[in-house]
């Protein structure tokens, strides 16, 4: 059985237990994903004084759509409730909310690496390294409960590629059995693990139908990709960009380092095959 390490529920925002920190420490510019300028650290001008979205139900359609797309992972309530004691940054003296914005987006990126260890000791190809996957994952949650002023100083880019070590080493155990992208679907596997497109530029990429069973596809930009009825089974998607793909009666089963994000910023529909650890966005239709 794969190891247990925590409830995905806590690496999932919930915003019932979080002072609306992502609409206010974060920065926004103008765009297709949001209807407006905001700098970081300032209030949006649509979070409510009880620290709810006054459109959350019409962001789609108000221009937000980046908001839609968003998840911190579990970082809000952490922050919220643990790192700072369940104070409000509205209440307190203004050092301690500058303090709590700067934190949360180091805590953010904790809980996001939590994410893809927890996920990474869940598949049983990578068991060589799983000993290795849960230290980092248990020294990267002490971290995630350390002080104000000890998140404020860490150096999480260097513990990022720490862990990215690992990460990389699990992709290749669980793609070394996975089909070579043959350019049928079925095809053949290799030890090879399918094809290497890591940050490849997909921009806008006909892939309709392609094999890319296997494939790492690690921080590849597929922005507009029409990925239509494409074999992703056991590929590697960490960081790609999945914005406005179309991944319509796609296979994605076994696909791993998905998250949520990723798959609300794309475009799918009712016969789109997904992985376990994600679940079908709302706004996905038959037939988009």
């Amino acid at each position: 059985m794969p190891d247990q390490i925590a409830d995905p529920s806590d690496l999932r925002g919930d915003c019932a237990q979080c002072f609306g920190l992502c609409c206010v420490a974060l920065p926004f510019a103008r765009s297709t994903d949001f209807a407006m300028d905001k700098p970081a650290g300032k209030p949006c001008a649509n979070l409510r004084d009880d620290h709810r979205c006054g459109i959350h139900t019409r962001l789609r359609e108000k221009g937000f759509t980046g908001c839609t797309v968003y998840d911190c992972f579990g970082a809000g309530q952490k922050v919220s409730q643990i790192t700072f004691g369940g104070q409000d940054w509205r209440t307190g003296p203004e050092e301690r909310a500058r303090r709590m914005f700067d934190v949360f987006p180091v805590v953010r990126q904790l809980h996001e690496l939590l994410w893809y260890l927890t996920e990474a000791l869940g598949l049983p190809a990578a068991r060589p390294v799983h000993a290795d996957l849960r230290r980092a994952l248990e020294h990267t949650e002490r971290l995630t409960r350390q002080s104000p002023e000890e998140l404020a100083a860490l150096d999480v880019a260097a513990h990022r590629q720490e862990v990215n070590v690992l990460l990389l080493r699990t992709s290749e155990l669980a793609r070394a059995g996975a089909g070579a992208g043959t350019g049928k679907r079925g095809g053949r596997g290799n030890k090879s693990g399918g094809k290497d497109r890591r940050g490849a530029d997909l921009i806008g990429a006909r892939l309709r139908g392609a094999d890319l069973r296997g494939a790492s596809l690690r921080g590849a930009c597929l922005i507009a990709a029409d990925l239509t009825g494409a074999d992703l089974r056991e590929a590697d998607l960490i960081g790609a960009d999945l914005r406005d793909t179309d991944l319509t009666d796609a296979d994605l089963t076994g696909a791993f380092f998905l998250t949520q994000p990723q798959l609300d910023a794309a475009r799918g529909s009712v016969g789109t095959r997904l992985p376990e650890s994600v679940g079908r966005p709302a706004h996905w239709t038959a037939g988009r």
